[in-house]
This record gives C-alpha cells, sequence and structure tokens, in this order.
C-alpha cells in the first residue's frame, strides 16, 4: 500500500494537496513538520504536513516530496486547531494562516538559480538585455532572478530569461536556502599545554620580546579569575589589542579561538520586587479570580492611570510560579517599548517580545524558546502576531488595550482580529482570558453585560489622583474674535506657557501626519493628486515632497500649478509636521518632538522618542494616534487635541465610540502621578454629545447612547457584518462584476445587503475598489450564512469575466 501526506501550502488556495511518501516517511513524519514539494511547473515550497493517510486523491497523480526539513514538529495539535478555526471563521484558506503564523525564515521558497551554458558560442544571436545578463555570468557562476532583476534594474526579467533559455545560452535548476543562522559570539581559551605552571613560565619567557602579545596573555589572566568564559571581544579590549595579536597568537598555538551559540534577546540588569497594589487595586485583583472560577473570559474596565498593570503583574507572577506560559497583547509596537522594560524589571529573562520591528532570526528564536516551553519564554509580550506562536502550556491570556483596532488584520489575509482569536486561542488550551481598558469596545462591554464575560471595574486612579480636568475650546469662536495663532487658540497657548514654566511636559494630538493632507492653487483650485490612488498628495515640508500615504508615491513639490501655470500654491489642513514647526516659532527655547510614522521607522524608532521624553530632554511632543494608548509619562500635566471635529465626522457607524475612546485615553496621558492634569479639547462644536461625554468621562452615558442606535440601524454588537471588497484596475470590471454580486447576494439575503458603495478612497494603487456589506440579523445562523456567501463566490469566479477581480471577504469588518 502507498502511503500519502495531505500538506498546507503557504499560498491562498482552499484545499490541502496530497503527495506520495515512502513507508519509511510515512512513520517517520508527522503532523506540523515541514517538507520540501514542487508545486506547479517550477515552483518550489515548504509545506506543512497536516495528514498521513493511504486513500490516493482520485483527480490528479501524487507527486513525490523532496525531503524532509524537520526532525520534530514546528507547529503543534493545538496550533492547527486554531488555525482551521480561523480559516472557517474569517473565511480564508489555510495557506493564508500558515504564511501569517510562521517567521519567513521557516517558509523557504525557491530562488530560481541561473547558470551559464558553457558551450554556447552564437554571441550574436542575444538581444542587448540578454547579452548583458551572459556577460554578467562570465563574471558570476550563478545569478538570481533578484540578481538579474538588480543587474537589468526592472522587474519583469522572466521573459528575457526565458529568452536566454530557448536559445540554450542559460540554464536553471531550483535550490532551496535555509536563512536563518544562529548568531554565534566568539571566544578565546588557552592551549592545554600551558595549563601547568612550568607551561607558563616558558611562555612568558617567549614572548618576551612580542610585548603587545604578552600583555594580551596577562591581561586573559586577570579576566580568567572570574572563572567565566571569556570573549574575544571583551579581551581585545581591556588589553588594547587588535584583533590581528590574537590572531597571532592562536596561529602560534598559545590561543584556541572556540564560539557558542547565544540568543539576541537578553536582559541585563537586576528583577525587582512587584510592587503591592492598593486596596482598589487589590479588590479587582481578588473579583478577577473569582470571576475566573466560574467565566473563561473576563473583562476589566479600569479608569486611565488606575493601574491595571499591576495587577496584570501579579496575576503573571501567580501563572509563572505555577511554569506555565503567559501571552501579553498589546495593538502598537510604541506600548511594548514602554511596558517592556516595565515588566522586565519584574520577571527579568522570562520575557520575550515577539512583533514585527524585530529581524527574522529574532523571530525564529522566540518560536523556538516558546516550542520547547523554555523559562526564557514563559512571558510573551507581543502584537497581534505573537498569538500564533507555539504554545503547548499557556496559562493566561492579557489583551491589553482591548478596544483597539489595530487588533484587527485588514491586508492581507487572514484578515483576523487578535482579540476575538485570542478568546478561541484561550478557549482551546482551557486558559483564562483576561481583557482591559479604560474605554472597552461597545461589544466587549455588551458581552459582560450579557454575563457572557465576567466584569470588574475600577474607577480610582492609582495614588488617588484625580482624574484630569477638560476644556472643550470653541475654536469657531476664537476665529470669529481673531484669537488663533496659527493652530493653536490663545488659551491652548497660554496652558502650554503655564505647563513649561512649572517645568512639565505637554502632549499634543494630530491625526494627520505630514505638513499639510492638502495644496491647492488659489487661482483655479486645481490641488495635485495621486497618479495611482484617488486621494490628494500630501506635503511634507522637510523633504520639500508630496507624498501619497496609501502607496507611498512621491515627487518634489512643484513652484507652480500644473494646471494652470500660477505660482499661488496654498496649503489646506495640517498634519503634525506643520504643528511642530508653529510650535519651534512660538516656543524657541524649549525642545519639541514629533511622533508619528515618519519619525519611528526603524526597529528603535520608538525607543528613541519615548526614551527622551521620559528622560525630559524633550518639553513638547506632537503625535498621532501612536500615543493616544497606555503610554505613562510621569511630567505630563497638560493634553491638547488640536481638532476633535475630524475625528467625529467620519462616514462609520463607529465614528463616535473611536473618538471618544481616542479623546478619553489620549486624555489619560496627563496627570498621572503628582496632580490633577489638564486636557485641552479644541473643537468647531463643544456642544456635541460625544465631546460632552469625553468631558465628564462618563462611558455608560456614551454606551447606552451608541447601543441604542446599533439596534435601531442593525449594526453589532446585535448584527454581525461581512464585507466584501471587489478590487481590479479596470473600472468597468468592477462595477459590472459588483452589480451582478449585489443581485445575487439580495436574492439569497434580501434587505440585508448594504450597496454597492464605493469607498472614499475608491482607487488605491490603480485599483478600483467597491464594497458590499451583508448584514447578520441575531437569530441568522453564521455558518450557513458563510457556506451561501461561499457558494456565490464559487460562481463568481467561475465567470471568466470576473476572473481577474480580486475578491476579499472581510469577516467583522469593522
Amino acid at each position: 500500500m502507498p502511503y500519502f501526506i495531505d500538506v498546507i501550502l503557504p499560498i491562498p488556495l482552499q484545499k490541502t494537496f496530497t503527495y506520495t511518501v515512502t513507508e519509511a516517511e510515512a512513520s517517520f513524519l508527522k503532523k506540523g513538520m515541514r517538507v520540501v514539494v514542487s508545486f506547479g511547473k517550477s515552483k518550489i515550497y515548504t509545506a506543512l504536513v497536516f495528514n498521513i493517510h493511504q486513500t490516493a486523491p482520485e483527480l490528479y497523480e501524487a507527486k513525490d516530496i523532496h525531503q524532509i526539513l524537520d526532525d520534530t514538529p514546528i507547529i503543534t495539535e493545538q496550533q492547527l486547531k486554531h488555525w482551521q478555526w480561523i480559516s472557517s471563521y474569517y473565511m480564508c484558506s489555510l495557506g493564508d494562516v500558515y504564511r501569517a503564523a510562521l517567521p519567513s525564515a521557516f517558509l523557504l521558497e525557491s530562488e530560481t538559480i541561473i547558470y551559464k551554458n558553457e558551450n554556447f558560442e552564437e554571441e550574436a544571436i542575444l538581444t542587448d538585455e540578454e547579452f548583458l545578463i551572459f556577460e554578467a555570468l562570465q563574471h558570476h557562476s550563478q545569478l538570481t532572478i533578484h540578481q538579474v532583476a538588480d543587474i537589468l534594474g526592472k522587474k519583469t526579467v522572466l521573459p528575457i530569461i526565458n529568452g536566454l533559455i530557448e536559445k540554450n545560452a542559460v540554464y536553471i535548476k531550483e535550490e532551496i536556502y535555509e536563512t536563518y543562522k544562529p548568531k554565534l559570539v566568539k571566544y578565546v581559551r588557552l592551549h592545554n599545554k600551558y595549563a601547568s605552571n612550568e607551561g607558563l613560565q616558558t611562555l612568558l619567557e617567549e614572548l618576551s620580546r612580542a610585548k603587545k602579545q604578552r600583555e594580551a596573555v596577562l591581561t586573559y589572566f586577570q579576566l580568567a579569575a572570574a572563572k567565566k568564559p571569556i570573549k574575544a571581544k571583551d579581551l581585545e579590549e581591556q588589553s588594547r589589542a587588535s584583533s590581528t595579536v590574537l590572531k597571532a597568537l592562536v596561529e602560534k598555538d598559545i590561543f584556541e579561538f572556540y564560539h557558542i551559540q547565544t540568543d539576541r534577546i537578553n536582559y541585563q540588569g537586576e528583577t525587582n520586587q512587584i510592587k503591592e497594589l492598593n486596596e482598589f487595586q487589590q479588590e479587582a485583583f481578588n473579583q478577577i479570580k473569582t470571576s475566573f472560577e466560574t467565566q473563561q473570559v473576563s473583562l476589566l474596565h479600569g479608569v486611565t492611570g488606575s493601574g491595571k498593570t499591576e495587577i496584570y503583574v501579579k496575576l503573571i507572577k501567580e501563572v509563572i510560579a505555577e511554569g506555565k506560559q503567559v501571552l501579553f497583547l498589546l495593538p502598537e509596537i510604541a506600548l511594548t517599548t514602554q511596558i517592556i522594560t516595565r515588566l522586565q524589571n519584574y520577571f527579568g529573562n522570562f520575557i520575550s517580545v515577539f512583533h514585527s520591528k524585530y529581524s527574522m532570526n529574532e523571530r525564529v528564536e522566540v518560536w523556538n524558546n516558546v516550542l520547547e516551553n523554555k523559562p526564557k519564554a514563559q512571558v510573551i509580550l507581543g502584537a497581534r502576531s505573537s498569538l500564533f506562536l507555539p504554545f503547548s502550556n499557556l496559562g493566561l491570556i492579557v489583551v491589553d488595550e482591548e478596544h483597539e483596532t489595530s487588533y484587527k488584520q485588514f491586508e492581507p489575509s487572514p484578515r483576523y482580529n487578535a482579540r476575538d482569536a485570542s478568546v478561541v486561542l484561550g478557549h482551546l488550551h482551557q486558559t483564562k482570558v483576561l481583557l482591559g481598558s479604560a474605554t472597552p469596545s461597545i461589544e466587549s462591554y455588551f458581552n459582560a453585560e450579557q454575563n457572557k464575560y465576567g466584569f470588574i471595574e475600577l474607577t480610582r486612579r492609582f495614588g488617588n489622583i484625580q482624574l484630569p480636568k477638560i476644556e472643550l475650546i470653541d475654536i469657531k469662536e476664537k476665529h470669529r474674535k481673531k484669537e488663533m495663532n496659527g493652530h493653536f487658540s490663545d488659551r491652548l497657548l497660554k496652558m502650554i506657557t503655564e505647563a513649561l514654566e512649572e517645568k512639565e511636559q505637554v502632549i499634543l494630538f494630530q491625526n494627520r501626519r505630514g505638513f499639510s493632507p492638502v495644496v491647492e492653487c488659489t487661482t483655479c483650485g486645481v490641488s495635485p493628486q495621486c497618479p495611482n490612488c484617488d486621494v490628494s498628495l500630501t506635503y511634507h515640508k522637510f523633504r520639500k515632497e508630496l507624498k501619497c500615504h496609501y502607496c507611498h508615491y512621491q515627487r518634489a513639490m512643484p513652484n507652480s500649478c500644473g494646471a494652470c501655470g500660477s505660482a499661488t500654491l496654498d496649503t489646506k489642513g495640517f498634519g503634525t509636521e506643520q504643528i511642530e514647526l508653529e510650535l519651534k516659532e512660538l516656543f524657541p527655547n524649549h525642545n519639541i518632538g514629533r511622533m508619528d510614522l515618519d519619525t519611528t521607522r526603524g526597529k528603535y524608532g520608538y525607543q528613541k522618542i519615548i526614551g527622551a521624553f521620559e528622560a525630559q530632554e524633550i518639553d513638547i511632543l506632537v503625535g498621532t494616534q501612536m500615543l493616544s494608548k497606555g503610554l505613562d509619562f510621569e511630567n505630563v500635566s497638560l493634553v491638547g487635541i488640536l481638532n476633535a471635529d475630524s475625528m467625529l465626522n467620519f462616514p462609520d457607524f463607529r465614528a463616535h465610540e473611536r473618538a471618544f475612546q481616542l479623546m478619553v485615553q489620549v486624555s489619560g496621558r496627563a496627570g498621572r502621578t503628582k496632580k490633577q492634569g489638564n486636557v485641552a479639547i479644541q473643537t468647531y462644536n463643544p456642544y456635541h454629545q460625544i465631546l460632552q461625554q469625553v468631558s465628564t468621562n462618563n462611558y455608560t452615558e456614551m454606551y447606552k447612547e451608541q447601543l441604542q442606535d446599533r439596534w435601531q440601524f442593525h449594526y453589532p454588537p446585535y448584527y454581525r457584518l461581512i464585507k466584501i471588497t471587489l478590487k481590479h484596475k479596470d473600472y468597468t470590471k468592477v462595477d459590472a462584476g459588483i452589480n451582478w454580486l449585489a443581485k445575487a447576494l439580495q436574492n439569497v439575503f434580501h434587505e440585508n445587503v448594504l450597496g454597492p458603495t464605493a469607498p472614499a478612497v475608491s482607487r488605491i494603487r490603480n485599483q478600483y475598489i467597491k464594497n458590499l456589506v451583508i448584514k447578520i440579523p441575531p437569530k441568522q445562523s453564521l455558518g450557513k450564512t458563510k457556506e451561501q456567501l461561499q457558494k456565490i463566490k464559487n460562481t463568481f469566479e467561475a465567470v471568466k469575466d470576473f476572473r481577474p477581480i480580486r475578491f476579499i471577504i472581510d469577516v467583522d469588518a469593522y
């Protein structure tokens, strides 16, 4: 009987594929190991074993596998169950989840390698571009597709390579690379023959002339007294010898080099005692413990600055003591930088961090540590992707700032929500899940009210400091009275000046980066647009360029209008960069910092800015929403929100909930340790109900009002939403496709289909976009709905004209 395996390929195809294996391979292989397989004509992929059986596939001849990559599974059974849930709930393929879950070093793919055919002599028949490649192969033994693309300076190089293959000038074969290399550290030890005292005597006599070498040997003995392995680098520094001196000593057989593999992320430092909880925190802590006895998920609603982190820390400590793993999810990488330091003070080397700013090697390391259940990966701190790590012994999941939209993945697939997926993960591992937030999402609060979740409230700030005083400033009135200076009202400037005089720090919040979102010609009213997207370009003054925030297109700022040639270009609207420049003019003697996507590029971008602000080197920090979440600065007494209306007037049923959350969170950065802080909110409409609710910090009132609206207009938490997006570069195709789809869906779901509509930005990267939304009433089965939708999708993709259109399904899209 032949043996077969079903494998998951890292490509967006709905099903698994079957390959044949020998009996020996079948007995060695286990679910969750990786194998190398060929797929299609020449592609080679790293596939994941999903099943081992003896049933041959009916529709195709099963191919052999190339090789087996692992000795033991790198994916656990529970992970696979979780993946299957994500795949079925979010309607994506297992391949998508597989690609998203594994660090890319585990997903080796073929790099096509091109070799020169030595017997080829008819160079005259080659075109110019082909000759360039052929000539490059005279100097290199082989080239990859990427290198060819670099030589020719263009991306589409396959036709040229095909031409060369047809003319027999080159041949190709596929190769697999192992990309992860552990970091090795070089150590030094003394050669055995000098271990005795006589040996040492002769050694020092031998080196009496070579002063530098003798110095290095003497320093070696000083360091050796500590009885620890000696790093080559340390020896060089201490003895002030260069690496050539050490090399000479190795060549003389006096020293030997050896290597030890080390992990890249290590914590050096003392661990501190955990702070004592105050009575309110202690009470909340006890309530959480009680609620965990009956509920699997609990929601902790604690006002900003109430010390939720300390409660998490105490819970984590108990779980670690049992030898179990903890997953601590955070929405923003900016947040991890601050909380890492706080948690490392308590748990030292038990902590590992996992997010996309880490290099591939670092992520592989964390993965392996979690898989082997090592102590240094007992607490995992990370953004949403850390959900996919191979936990085997999970004891607690904490989702901090659970209301955050950053927990939802939008592109690429799987479009999962890390908060919801972690609740399911907790269920699979029979583990408790704690959701924490000062402004819980309406869904979570609703679940807590329905007794689906446990509920714990913490209404006092730590140290009994009052919540900040919130002041609404009517800028319509200020404009009328000419009391505005740039984008600042006189009142806000006065508050900033007072805070700076007290040597306190200020945070200013503006939800747009760049200098100004629109550049407009005052003569003819035309503004420069992005050629690939339906948006006007944002002006970045620092680089004097116009930039598209959707597709990264950029060009220099023009001197005159492209339409009428007049030189009167004016900017409309304002972003963080403009605020920063205005502040530099208004407060020339103070340091102004800016924190947005443009200033936090790179792995340590956040740390530098947050570190400087904590060290009080920056007096005023201007930033976008990355400032709003969970950061803790002792000396901030004033928070200013420059334009609250831009958050409120958004065509989205969640706009008010999100604006409330954002403003309360930003306000929560003020006055956290010493005295009551101040918050100034500039708005054209101070009587807006959301702003009134923010100013009294009245979450329940906001919740009740929003809930009424949601019930009336059939939105979550009562109804579920599935959003369908079509994308293609040909507008008529998308239009025809969406109309066909709308009719098909209306036949099944009737009035619960919204659309078709074009989003506010209806073309991105030259792709036109159209949306449809399906609402699922409370009594309707979600599974059945998805089955129907999948059928309609299959029919849609069977239509020849619609096949090239990208069909995106986003479950719980909002």
